[in-house]
């Protein structure tokens, strides 16, 4: 496990001190400037009653914003939405190269004299959930901050909704990093990684919904596909959220799983 933790570690070292890292960084900090700016802070005062707009009224009521109301920070509410929507996106693509350029480019060779590829597949697999944490908490932290500046009283509040929405987002992005996991083990680059993904989501959700047609009683199934369980976030707020975290966790440990037994068989 030694071996694992310190491959992890250096995929976080690796975003942070090499050019490649770096650029990602500052784009991610661009995208999220704007998110933060022109989507979170309208809605968020809309959310607080604080806003006049018609037009922007109108939208936010299109996808039942008003259910975020029992919230006591209004900002972390609507930063909770987006999040659940736009991490897994964010997540797909981030997450695509674990092992498929190195592999494809063989230095996953040098890396084998050295560690196992259980610790290998693992290490890399963690070292992704590390970065994404790191991305959670910057982002989490900088709309609190805006919540502050507008209502100093809601410190102790936000503190408790912070930790609860770190938490949930981490486990709603274990299934989707483990899928990528899983996809970079057939795939020679991210992009092709990400395609795979697509194809596969796609061919699943299809699938699902004709058995749904035909076979009303299997709609259960449809829980196998990794995010199944956001919609029923989004009606519930403090850790009363972690009544469906058994869903993307049992699907992390099978994809997981998957991913590995494929990883053993390939060649590096």
């Amino acid at each position: 496990m030694k071996n694992a933790f310190l491959i992890a570690q250096f995929e976080v070292t690796r975003l942070l001190l090499t050019r490649r890292g770096l650029i990602s960084v500052l784009a991610f900090a661009l995208v999220w400037f704007v998110i933060l700016r022109y989507a979170i802070y309208p809605a968020s005062r809309f959310v607080a009653g604080n806003t006049d707009n018609v037009l922007l009224q109108m939208v936010l009521n299109q996808i039942n914003l008003n259910e975020l109301a029992g919230w006591l920070v209004p900002e972390l509410s609507v930063y909770w939405v987006f999040a659940l929507y736009l991490l897994p996106l964010f997540c797909i693509t981030l997450t695509a190269d674990q092992t498929a350029t190195d592999r494809a480019r063989g230095t996953l060779r040098f890396l084998h004299l050295r560690a196992t590829r259980s610790q290998i597949f693992l290490g890399r697999f963690l070292g992704q959930m590390l970065v994404q944490a790191l991305f959670i908490g910057v982002t989490v932290l900088t709309t609190f901050g805006l919540a502050l500046y507008r209502d100093q009283t809601l410190a102790a509040a936000g503190l408790e909704h912070m930790l609860v929405i770190i938490v949930n987002l981490l486990i709603v992005l274990l299934p989707y990093t483990a899928l990528m996991a899983l996809m970079s083990v057939f795939a020679k680059s991210a992009r092709q990684a990400v395609m795979f993904a697509i194809i596969l989501w796609i061919a699943t959700a299809l699938a699902l919904r004709a058995v749904a047609q035909y076979f009303p009683d299997l709609t259960m199934l449809e829980l196998v596909l990794p995010g199944s369980q956001v919609s029923s976030l989004l009606k519930l707020r403090t850790w009363e959220t972690l009544e469906f975290s058994i869903i993307p966790l049992v699907q992390t440990a099978v994809l997981l799983l998957l991913g590995w037994f494929a990883f053993r068989r390939v060649d590096l």
